[in-house]
């Protein structure tokens, strides 16, 4: 029986996962550097499917320096709510190089998940972990394919190796400026005990649209739907609140990308 304070946490991605804001870089001087950053506020976090607020709203900020030649390196910040434990942020710093290959678009990086203050549950260096990761993309007419990978050689909660797998697909419908986005992923995790639910599949559909604002960036408007292969009685060990962690729900939020 899995340790209810072993709380999961999956690989950090923003609320708005199916249809990012539009980018609106600003340039640093003649330097090749551009920085990016979006805020975000949803009535949940949910990452690969599952809750990481509980139900509760979400906010969150990401900013990113992107250099021409294709590197990168940023930062995430937002809150979580892991039912006993007193972990309420999440940090997340990533790196990569992106380039265009044969009208595929690259990216390989890694990402590092942290949570400062966490002391109640498990040590903070048990639940703090990184991945590396890979992700392909293609765009076909207004149809934009993709596809990624994730490995993490001791994930979350030291619960060994964690693979994650994910395809998707973003169709600009061309109607009033929306965008539709579904997305299927697959979890593995060595150590299921211990993190507390099975390996397991997640799918979400999404509609989404960006609004313009001059001179200040844009907003996009999101929502969506998401659901698990979890059965409750499977979702960390199907003890009280944390069953709703593993349930479907639908989600809607607003990004401003500046």
């Amino acid at each position: 029986m899995s340790d209810p304070t072993r709380r999961l946490r999956l690989a950090a991605l923003p609320i708005l996962w199916l249809a990012a804001p539009a980018q609106a870089q600003i340039p640093i001087g003649e330097t090749g550097f551009t920085i990016t950053g979006t805020a975000t506020y949803g009535s949940d976090y949910v990452s690969r499917g599952l809750s990481q607020t509980r139900s509760r709203m979400a906010y969150q900020v990401t900013a990113e320096l992107q250099h021409e030649s294709g590197l990168y390196l940023g930062g995430f910040i937002g809150n979580v709510r892991f039912a006993y434990t007193d972990a309420r942020q999440e940090v997340d710093v990533f790196a990569g190089y992106r380039f265009s290959w044969s009208g595929v678009d690259f990216d390989i990086g890694g990402i590092g998940t942290f949570y400062p203050g966490y002391s109640a549950g498990r040590a903070s260096d048990a639940v703090d972990f990184g991945e590396a990761y890979l992700r392909l993309a293609r765009q076909w007419g207004p149809v934009r394919l993709m596809g990624s990978i994730n490995v993490s050689p001791n994930y979350f909660d030291a619960t060994g190796l964690g693979v994650y797998l994910e395809s998707g697909a973003d169709w600009t419908t061309g109607f009033w400026g929306l965008t539709l986005g579904a997305r299927l992923g697959y979890q593995f995790i060595e150590k299921n005990p211990r993190f507390g639910t099975p390996d397991y599949t997640w799918w979400g559909i999404a509609l989404s649209r960006d609004f313009e604002i001059e001179n200040l960036g844009t907003i996009t408007a999101s929502l969506g739907y998401f659901d698990t292969s979890i059965h409750r009685p499977g979702c960390l060990s199907g003890q009280g609140v944390q069953q709703d962690t593993c349930a479907a729900r639908v989600i809607g939020s607003i990004a401003f990308k500046f």
